[in-house]
């Protein structure tokens, strides 16, 4: 069953060339064009009250990087959750700790963003981030 019809509101954001080339989601609250990636980007960001990442691929990556290295500049502080499901993101956890190990990202990196295994834990710590602010 669709989210919108679960009793949330489902908002997408996709640019005018990949509309064109991919199916845009019907069952959505609202749907926004935007003219490229970057400003997709942008907007999901100020639309956004945080970030659940799910498995994906190089997009998904793209997406996680660029909101991670956003909230590490302070241009946002909302959460960020990594969902590893089945161990989906064992190795990106992994290259963060060795990029610690090699002195390319702080320590104090690794509070920008949360890791989760189960849909379930994502929805308790962003419920509990909710309720602390």
């Amino acid at each position: 069953m669709p989210l919108s019809k679960a009793g949330g509101d489902v908002f997408g954001v996709i640019p005018t060339r990949l509309k064109k080339l991919e199916v845009a989601h019907t069952e959505l609250t609202d749907l926004h064009e935007t003219q490229d990636m970057h400003t997709r980007k942008a907007l999901m960001e100020s639309l956004s009250d945080a970030f659940l990442i799910l498995p994906g691929g190089f997009g998904t990556l793209d997406e996680f990087f660029e909101i991670l290295t956003w909230r590490q500049l302070g241009i946002h502080d909302k959460p960020i959750f990594l969902l590893n499901a089945e161990g989906y993101f064992d190795g990106l956890v992994k290259f963060t700790e060795d990029s610690i190990q090699y002195d390319f990202v702080r320590k104090s990196s690794l509070k920008l963003f949360k890791v989760c295994n189960e849909i379930d834990s994502c929805i308790e710590m962003l419920e509990r981030f909710f309720e602390e602010d």
